[in-house]
């Protein structure tokens, strides 16, 4: 199903009118006092929209709003941009992307608080700090989730929910993305989004073994995880594009704009300024209505999250006339609303912060994947360790001192010269979505496969190995994330509080027991030297041992989101309730989390939101869209 030409389809809107009268304005720059305060009255900037993040939800809103709307627009990323700095490589090449995730250069580097239910750990929580945001940190794994997660998602907000139901929202997915399959009922195919499957043959055999391994164990082989069919096992899809580059919401959305190739482009590209290295320290406001946002350039960041001192730079005012919106992620959103007055008061309070709006909502319902690593040595090559291995001990050179430097050498001259080979992938190139039990409608166990062990989830073991990634999708854990002090520059406590619950021990427990059972299939047998982790002495049979190890062993799968949830803090359009020209467009609005990584749900929700701000529309429904469920699944676990 093709959407509407845009001029054909809804009212030209605040934007279009917004846009017209200002396309002859430029932007002033206003006086600065002797205190380093910029002086601009509200209405005097030139833009329509103020957007906080330019990461997987502020981009495409950006791009939206100066193509589609003609709205003039000015995007704030606190981080920076990799494009023209030496090491662009390590965010352009699919299989470099360990390397910024334990390097603040491009990462707020946050970790939670102790988890009380993990024996005290703290577990590491990378989010994107770069044009792109965390679409140019993660792991590039495309995953919708499932159908029911939006059917659910309508129940849950409420008024206005109906719009976020599975059909209302496959044209969103659809208008997104550019897949190398072509246009389907449910997929897009002329989208700026790229979606790429990858089959790379050093690794072939193994990815091959493991969809084998779940087919002999009972599960069903899927087509398509993002179409008809989301259960059972086969290749995944990842946001790679064509020629082997990350397809991040930079790539794909910003980029064209900031150096145009066409003539529409160049003319959109000239209502959008975007600023880096400028960190939102408050929201400003007339009344209940939010005019502005301040900044100050961004301070050197700490390791582990926050900033080392007060910026020197000019505090700047930056005003809308039209609306801002917050796309600065589930943690970044919810603490600017707190630092700005509009939070749980007693807590404000209790800090010295002035309260504009009670609204305990605000950071709480806190909601990430955990996930656990089963890993197997192998008794032949089969594994990406010989161009992924290197010398620990070494300090930051050791992300350079590979043991096999030729092959790494090899690797990223092919990739350079021809966007091919090893450095192409992402190497999440199959995976696998099951039921945990009897009487699941459709799967909570998610299964990312890589052929290599990694450990401390950066490193890669030097031997042959393979390891599944698995996680249950929809624990029902709940957690927060909290102001620490009045400072903007002192990181929030994030608290996921994983395992609080029962029935998430007992999923992840049912997982790891059915991940080794699929691991130790007819199909791996061949590959097999012997189980890593756990070891063989791990007792299965033991809740307590079980639950002691994936305690010991689990880690974030980093898809924090749900802190500004629709239906409690923002309306079904990302409003902020009780408060007017104020948004929230990104993961924290999500009422739960959907079941997979949440990368593509953010990217399709800031393009159905978009197309609000720009007075469209809504696309619609895709009536001929269904979902796979099985007949016998209330009496069956597979």
């Amino acid at each position: 199903m093709r959407a509407a030409p845009q001029e054909a389809r809804g009212r030209v809107g605040r934007a279009g009118r917004a846009a017209q009268r200002a396309r002859s304005l430029e932007v002033m720059p206003g006086a600065v006092t002797s205190e380093g305060r910029e002086l601009l009255e509200p209405g005097a900037g030139a833009f329509d929209y103020v957007i906080v993040g330019a990461g997987s939800a502020g981009a495409v809103l950006a791009h939206r709003l100066v193509k589609d709307a003609g709205a003039k627009v000015l995007l704030i990323e606190n981080g920076r941009s990799h494009h023209g700095q030496w090491d662009w490589w390590k965010v352009n090449m699919p299989a470099a992307l360990t390397f910024n995730l334990a390097d603040a250069k491009y990462n707020w580097d946050f970790y939670t608080v102790p988890q009380r239910h993990m024996d005290g750990r703290r577990l590491h929580q990378p989010r994107g700090r770069a044009l792109g945001g965390s679409s140019s940190l993660n792991a590039m794994a495309y995953v919708r989730g499932h159908a029911l997660d939006y059917e659910r998602w309508a129940q849950e907000i409420g008024e206005g929910g109906e719009a976020w139901s599975y059909r209302n929202i496959l044209p969103y997915y659809r208008k997104a993305q550019s897949h190398q399959e072509g246009e389907s009922v449910y997929r897009g195919g002329s989208g700026p989004l790229a979606v790429t499957r990858r089959r790379t043959p050093a690794v072939k055999a193994i990815n091959e073994a493991f969809v084998a391994a779940g087919e002999q164990a009972g599960y069903p082989r899927t087509e398509d995880m993002n179409g008809f069919q989301q259960e059972g096992f086969g290749q995944m899809d990842m946001t790679v594009t064509p020629d082997g580059k990350r397809a991040s919401t930079w790539e794909c959305y910003l980029r064209p704009l900031m150096y145009p190739k066409s003539a529409e482009d160049e003319a959109a590209g000239k209502r959008l300024k975007v600023i880096t290295n400028q960190m939102a320290v408050r929201l400003l406001f007339e009344g209940n209505r939010v005019t502005g946002v301040e900044t100050v350039p961004s301070p050197k960041p700490k390791p582990g999250g926050g900033f080392h001192s007060e910026s020197s730079g000019v505090v700047q005012k930056h005003f809308a006339r039209e609306e801002v919106v917050l796309s600065a992620g589930a943690v970044g959103s919810p603490q600017l609303l707190m630092m700005s007055g509009i939070g749980n008061a007693k807590e404000l309070e209790k800090l010295g912060l002035p309260v504009l709006l009670d609204q305990p909502a605000v950071g709480q319902n806190l909601q990430d994947h955990l996930e656990f690593y089963v890993q197997y040595l192998s008794r032949f090559p089969c594994s990406l360790y010989p161009w992924a291995a290197t010398f620990p001990g070494l300090g930051l050179l050791s992300k350079y001192a590979y043991r096999q430097p030729w092959r790494a050498i090899h690797a990223g001259i092919v990739w350079m010269l021809a966007g091919a080979g090893i450095g192409s992938s992402n190497h999440f190139e199959v995976g696998g979505f099951i039921r945990s039990r009897a009487g699941m409608p459709h799967p909570d166990l998610q299964y990312h496969f890589i052929p290599g062990i990694v450990t401390g989830q950066l490193d890669f073991l030097p031997e042959h190995g393979y390891q599944a990634h698995c996680g249950t999708m929809r624990p029902t854990s709940r957690g927060t994330v909290q102001l620490t002090s009045a400072s903007i520059l002192d990181a929030p406590h994030i608290d996921p509080n994983f395992l609080a619950t029962e029935e998430d021990r007992k999923d992840m427990r049912a997982g790891l027991r059915l991940t080794i059972e699929i691991m130790e299939q007819e199909a791996l047998k061949d590959f097999k030297l012997k189980r890593f982790a756990p070891l063989d002495s791990l007792d299965l049979a033991s809740d307590d041992a079980v639950d002691a190890w994936i305690r010991a062993s689990s880690h974030s799968g980093y898809h924090l989101s749900c802190t500004c949830a629709m239906g409690k803090v923002v309306d079904a359009k990302g409003r902020v309730k009780g408060l007017e020209k104020l948004r929230v467009v990104d993961a924290s609005i999500m009422p739960s989390m959907t079941s997979g990584n949440l990368n593509a749900p953010t990217i399709m929700l800031a393009e159905k939101i978009a197309d609000d701000l720009c007075g469209h529309d809504a696309l619609p429904p895709a009536e001929d869209a269904g979902w796979y469920m099985p007949q016998d699944y209330e009496s069956t676990q597979r």
